[in-house]
């Protein structure tokens, strides 16, 4: 009598096996084999990295994974990392069984490295660390495809590898998940537009909100519904995962991964699960002499400078802070007579600041600036100084309420939750097949 039962399960096991077998195929990464390093925030100030590490991994097959990087602001280390590993060589038996690429747990720790742990400081690099010099090296190594760094928290190791081995620019393919990452390591982002204006570069800092902003919400599809239907039970993967942010999804930084399992990775104008973006404009970075009012407009997602005039009879010994929105720190920095402090403001809204000094004629001076969306007279012209730097789409149609682009992410919402969840079933059952190698 249990017959039936046992081929309908043995069918739908390999139907559920056929399906995420199937699902790279409409995407790039089944035509060519990305080399990635993942450069990530994990443990640090946002915990949804585990998300999309645990995201990540399920993947791993896809990919060849040349590092996986801690780059904190504040208390996140390589150990975070080693954390996901340790779930994921639980699951490692079942996972090699759908393909022979997966990557041992071994190999996974022997790539992952120490990234920046201190702020370089207004000039946005310092000294090499571990991170950085893992960039370096596989970005040097003799192959012929591109080396994609996909970076989920700062961006501080990347501007460090470009300051020492500026000779690896051409091979890099960066995605920065920026906004508020963008906001904590404005001094590295700054150097490398500065610095380097020639890298390929996709800048999201709002279509990554698409991936848990919108789209299809209802029932199973849900943010909060998703994880207990299609995660929960998983292998220690997917019960890892569901320990984060209460198991509700957000996965903020998973639109890097996407964009390389399903889109056109070398054309970023091109719609896919990464979403899709436009050639960055200039003038995108204002600088004040003077303190400022709510009167004074800014571009949101942009950099602010201020460059004040040292007051007199402010000694090398003295310092000073810039407290912006009560929270956030920027370290004035001098150089010869002007005191410099830098800021990304990662929303359209009214952004109040205070000075912060052991010099009296400094402590407590404040002011505020607005941000705003870019002009479209500003926006519908592509640089002319940064060829290959992509960046959310400005148009109204493609925004999710107030964050640019998040409709071109969302769309696909149903997708890649839906591949996803089948990925995640090979964390907990066999394949009733003998793995294969992807290509």
């Amino acid at each position: 009598m249990r017959l039936p039962v046992i081929l309908a399960s043995s069918l739908a096991l390999l139907i559920a096996a056929d399906s995420v077998r199937g699902a790279p195929q409409r995407g790039g990464a089944a035509a060519s084999r990305h080399r990635v390093i993942i450069s990530t925030d994990i443990g640090g100030t946002d915990p949804d990295d585990f998300q999309s590490m645990v995201h990540f991994l399920v993947y791993a097959d896809m990919f060849d994974v040349e590092g996986l990087i801690s780059s904190p602001y504040g208390p996140g280390r390589r150990e975070h990392i080693l954390q996901v590993i340790d779930k994921y060589a639980a699951d490692y038996p079942n996972l090699r069984t759908y393909s022979a690429r997966y990557p041992t747990p071994e190999e996974l720790r022997r790539v992952t490295k120490q990234g920046a742990i201190e702020s370089a400081g207004s000039a946005g690099v310092s000294q090499p660390t571990e991170g950085s010099q893992w960039i370096v090296r596989s970005a040097r190594r003799d192959d012929p495809r591109p080396l994609w760094v996909l970076v989920w928290g700062g961006i501080d190791d990347l501007a460090q590898a470009l300051h020492d081995a500026p000779d690896i620019l051409p091979k890099l393919r960066v995605y920065f998940i920026g906004g508020p990452n963008k906001m904590w390591s404005v001094d590295a982002y700054n150097y490398l537009e500065q610095t380097h204006p020639a890298l390929w570069m996709i800048e999201a800092n709002a279509t990554y909100r698409g991936w848990f902003t919108g789209g299809n919400q209802a029932g199973e599809w849900g943010n909060k519904a998703f994880t207990p239907t299609h995660i929960a039970g998983r292998g220690a993967l997917g019960d890892f995962f569901t320990t984060q942010l209460e198991g509700t999804i957000k996965m903020g930084d998973s639109p890097s991964v996407g964009y390389l399992l399903h889109g056109t990775p070398d054309d970023p104008s091109q719609p896919g699960w990464g979403g899709k973006f436009v050639r960055i404009w200039d003038g995108r970075k204002t600088v004040f002499d003077r303190l400022t009012t709510a009167a004074d407009r800014v571009e949101a997602f942009g950099v602010v400078e201020f460059a004040l005039p040292v007051p007199a009879g402010m000694t090398e010994a003295q310092s000073a802070r810039m407290i912006v929105d009560g929270r956030i720190p920027a370290v004035g920095t001098r150089a010869g007579g002007v005191l410099r402090f830098r800021f990304s403001p990662r929303d359209a809204k009214v952004w109040p600041y205070v000075i912060r000094s052991d010099y009296p004629g400094l402590d407590g001076q404040s002011g505020a600036f607005t941000a705003g969306p870019p002009p479209p007279e500003r926006t519908s012209r592509a640089s002319a100084v940064h060829p290959n730097w992509w960046i959310d789409d400005p148009d109204a149609d493609a925004a999710e309420g107030v964050h640019p682009g998040a409709k071109n992410l969302n769309r696909w919402r149903e997708d890649f939750l839906r591949d996803f969840a089948a990925r995640m079933a090979r964390a907990r059952t066999p394949s009733p097949r003998p793995p294969r190698l992807n290509h």
